[in-house]
Order: C-alpha cells, then sequence, then structure tokens
C-alpha cells in the first residue's frame, strides 16, 4: 500500500471514530444520567423511611405472596388450615367453658360468640409468630443484598391478612346459621383490621429484632402468645358486654335429711349471666390494648353496642406499639447482616 492510500485509510478511521463518538455523546446527552445509589450506616434511633418502603412495595408484594405460598404449599387442607385453628378452638371452649363452667356470652349463642373473638385473635397470633421469625428465616436475603429490612416482618402481617379473610367468611355463615342479622357495623371490620395489623407489627417487628439478637426468644413468641390470648377477652366477656336486662339466676331445692328432722336449702345454680371477668381485674385488662379492639370486632360482627372509649383508648395504645416496635427495629437493622 503506497504512503497516500495509507494516509487516506487513516484519515477514514479517525472520521469514523469521531463520528462513533459524536453518536455516544448525543446518546449520553439525550439519556439521563442515573445517580449512584450511596448506602451508608445511620447510628442511633431512626424515623421510618416511608418513602423507601414505597420504592420497594412491589417486593413487599413478593414477600408476601412467597409466605402464602409457602404456608399452604404440599399441604393436604391447603387454605383450610386457616379455618381449622379457630373452628377448632371454638369446639374446644364451647364444651369445656359453655357446657361445664357456665360461660356467659349474653345474648349471643356461645359458639358464635367465642368464635367472633377468636378470629381477630387469631390473626394476631399468628402475625407476631410469623414476623417475629421472619428475620431468622431471611438470613440469605439479608446477607446478600440491600434493601429496606422492615419489609419483612410487614410482608409477613400482611401474609396473615389471608388467612383472616378466609376463616371471616365461615363467621359469617355461623351468623347465617345462628339467625343473626348483619348490621351497619361491619363497616367498622376493615377499621378494626387495620388497627389489628398495626399492633401486629409493631409487636412483630420488636420480637424480630430481639430474636436476631437472641435466639431464644422463638421459644418465648408461642409462650407470650399463649398468655396474652387468656389476658384478653376472646373466650369470655367483659362487664361492658352484658345485656342489660339480666337473667335472674336459677335456684333448686336440696332436700337434707339428719335422723328425723328434714331440712330444705336453696342452693344457686350458675347460668349464662355469670362467669364473666369482675370488675376489679377488668381494669388490668384495659391495660391491654386488644381488649377494645378484640370488645369492638364482636360488637361490629355480631350487632352489640360499640365501646367507643375503650376502641379510643386502645388505638393510643396500638399506635405507641407500633412505633416503639418499628424505631427499636431501625436502630438494631444495621447489624443485622453480621450478627444473623
Amino acid at each position: 500500500m503506497d504512503p497516500v492510500s495509507t494516509m487516506e485509510a487513516l484519515a477514514e478511521t479517525e472520521e469514523m471514530t469521531d463520528l462513533k463518538s459524536g453518536v455516544a455523546m448525543s446518546d449520553a446527552a439525550r439519556s439521563p444520567a442515573i445517580p449512584p445509589l450511596v448506602i451508608t450506616a445511620h447510628r442511633g434511633w431512626q424515623l421510618i423511611n416511608v418513602a423507601e418502603l414505597w420504592r420497594y412495595r412491589e417486593l413487599l408484594y413478593f414477600l408476601a405472596w412467597r409466605d402464602v405460598k409457602v404456608r399452604y404449599k404440599q399441604t393436604l387442607l391447603g387454605a383450610a388450615w386457616a379455618v381449622i385453628q379457630p373452628f377448632m378452638m371454638m369446639v374446644v371452649f364451647t364444651i369445656f367453658l359453655s357446657r361445664m363452667a357456665h360461660m356467659s356470652s349474653g345474648d349471643f349463642p356461645y359458639p358464635v360468640f367465642v368464635y367472633a373473638g377468636l378470629l381477630p385473635w387469631t390473626f394476631f397470633s399468628t402475625a407476631i409468630s410469623n414476623a417475629g421469625n421472619s428475620v431468622v428465616g431471611s438470613e440469605r436475603l439479608i446477607t446478600k443484598i440491600y434493601f429496606p429490612r422492615l419489609a419483612i416482618p410487614f410482608a409477613s402481617v400482611a401474609a396473615a391478612i389471608v388467612d383472616f379473610l378466609i376463616a371471616f367468611v365461615v363467621l359469617l355463615g355461623m351468623m347465617l346459621w345462628y339467625r343473626i342479622a348483619p348490621t351497619w357495623g361491619l363497616l367498622m371490620v376493615p377499621v378494626l383490621l387495620v388497627l389489628l395489623a398495626l399492633a401486629a407489627t409493631g409487636v412483630g417487628t420488636l420480637l424480630a429484632a430481639l430474636n436476631v439478637a437472641y435466639r431464644d426468644f422463638r421459644y418465648v413468641i408461642p409462650f407470650l402468645a399463649q398468655l396474652w390470648m387468656f389476658a384478653t377477652p376472646t373466650v369470655y366477656m367483659q362487664p361492658s358486654e352484658h345485656s342489660t336486662e339480666p337473667k335472674p339466676v336459677a335456684a333448686s331445692t336440696v332436700v337434707a335429711r339428719d335422723g328425723d328432722h328434714t331440712a330444705e336449702r336453696s342452693s344457686a345454680v350458675p347460668t349464662a349471666t355469670q362467669g364473666a371477668v369482675p370488675d376489679d381485674i377488668q381494669h388490668l385488662l384495659n391495660l391491654n390494648p386488644l381488649t377494645g379492639l378484640i370488645g369492638c370486632f364482636r360488637a361490629a360482627t355480631l350487632g352489640g353496642e360499640m365501646p367507643w372509649g375503650q376502641l379510643a383508648y386502645s388505638s393510643g395504645g396500638v399506635v405507641v406499639l407500633f412505633l416503639a416496635g418499628c424505631f427499636y427495629f431501625r436502630r438494631v437493622e444495621d447489624s443485622f447482616a453480621d450478627v444473623i
């Protein structure tokens, strides 16, 4: 190749290079620059980053859907397990408390009365149990990629809502069986469900953070749920739930014979109005935020009088539980990848 041809080839090459560079620069100018993501560790107490959770809302959805699918995958009864637990507990409490201990249920049949209390409690118990063990169960996910850690317990609580909705259909069927007409109070059920979910989220995130640092909390969670159930009016009545017209106590005559003397004495037999929690213990139970929520849920579904005062008090307690659990979780979440 002669020098002239070589120079022409080099000129064409440089021209093509400049042309390509210009095209690349024009493309870069047209496309917006993607800002780099900088992850920094924060110290101390932190607020809930709602904007970040909203950006990862699709991840939150898929985590919740994953929990639902894993729970019912390769099971014999599938979603029926969401109904079996509260229904079988209702049968047991009906036999032992209603038939034997004559526990009060007011103007409602005891089976539907106790199921209306066990349904929201089962949702709360399932949510805090799943959320409390969710972070430890997501060890591989936490140690590999970054995402808002609050999405894990939040997704566990959201997955428990599916069980609640399935079991709620059974409650409607029981109301139809016992001829309990629905009232406008059913419109309060979504509001009460949101409050129950917030309470479960607060307790669940707190237990999840503690479970990472202290693994024996996985044994504390079911024990705590069992104790909390009996401190909540799920299977017994509050004084405010009594009927305004008290039913008389049945009396029976007992004949006692002592030699030639015969004496009669009257003994009171417990009826359906007995068996409720005493007033002095009720003051202690009112410290439990779930007391007002479950009482309001029962009133909303069965048509009783709504205890608005207890609902306001319980709503304040729910806000405290939610903020306390999330704030503590945010304080210690930066160490999860190292400790877990």
